[in-house]
């Protein structure tokens, strides 16, 4: 199904509600699909599309709804997430926004803090879903070192293989995922509710003020991982850290369990785009056997 018969199916399902004609305008490109602005006299909102793999929008919905259903972090409200024969929409509310202040970034800091205290019975997550345009496997576990070993670090280093990626990469990766357990002795992480995708381009400021967070991949995990990612590339500033623990302080381990956690989104860079992403996935190898010597 094209980008236009799915316009078409969007449009059907809100004129149910509300008159048209309804102005689509392309805001950009999403992983896997479009990004439109619909427009009516009484409306607007946000429609994803994607013709290819609709599967993404369906966890990405699913995501959302998981995080709203939590009540802490404000994430735009899913309206609807239909699969159409050839492809999916994720309709949801348009959202306006203003400029990101210390202020918001220590709300959301706070809200974080208070969303991992939600807690599962087991790390993982009810359905399997996307880390950008990787599939991430959430098959539920009991043991978090086991799931972060063969559903993170190891799928993305099956994959690198399977790109070309081979010989001193491999061996690193090997030799870390063997000591795995020594990151984690004396620390027992807890099943919390994480974004998943915490980087700084998915959050963002209303213009109401209030901090708003979005694209993420919800699974049940250590909240270091979702702490780790926000330092991966910045966009985070201080007054976020510093809400967030004087809310739940960090385990004086996560320095250099924050490496462990973002080599996983290294190597899904490097899985996605290739590029100089190896040698930042070799130096961050490097720098944790170091912890294991």
């Amino acid at each position: 199904m094209s980008d236009a018969e799915l316009r078409n199916v969007v449009d059907h399902r809100l004129a149910a509600d509300h008159a048209g004609p309804f102005s689509w305008q392309a805001v950009g490109r999403g992983v896997g699909g479009s990004v439109w602005r619909v427009q009516a006299a009484d409306a607007d909102w946000c429609v994803k599309t994607a013709a290819d793999e609709p599967q993404m929008l369906l966890a990405e919905a699913d995501g959302l709804q998981a995080l709203a259903e939590c009540g802490v972090v404000r994430v735009p409200q899913v309206l609807a997430a239909e699969r159409s024969a050839g492809g999916a929409y994720l309709l949801m509310e348009w959202l306006e926004f203003g400029r990101k202040t210390g202020q918001a970034a220590a709300q959301l800091g706070e809200r974080l803090a208070a969303q991992h205290r939600n807690f599962g019975a087991r790390f993982g997550w009810r359905r399997n879903n996307f880390i950008g345009a990787t599939p991430q496997f959430n098959a539920p576990g009991d043991d978090w070192v086991k799931f972060f070993r063969e559903h993170r670090l190891g799928f993305q280093l099956r994959l690198a293989a399977e790109n070309g990626y081979r010989g001193e990469l491999q061996g690193q990766g090997t030799r870390l995922m063997e000591s795995l357990p020594e990151f984690f002795a004396g620390y027992a992480p807890k099943a919390s509710l994480l974004h998943g995708d915490l980087w700084g381009g998915n959050w963002g400021v209303l213009t109401s003020g209030e901090p708003v967070a979005f694209d993420p991949a919800v699974y049940y995990g250590d909240r270091e991982a979702d702490l780790a990612m926000t330092e991966l590339f910045g966009g985070f500033p201080p007054e976020f850290y510093s809400a967030y623990e004087a809310i739940w302080p960090l385990d004086a381990g996560y320095r250099v369990r924050r490496d462990l956690y973002n080599l996983y989104h290294v190597l899904n860079h490097l899985n996605l785009f290739g590029g100089g992403y190896a040698a930042d996935a070799g130096r961050l190898l490097e720098r944790l056997l170091a912890e294991t010597r």
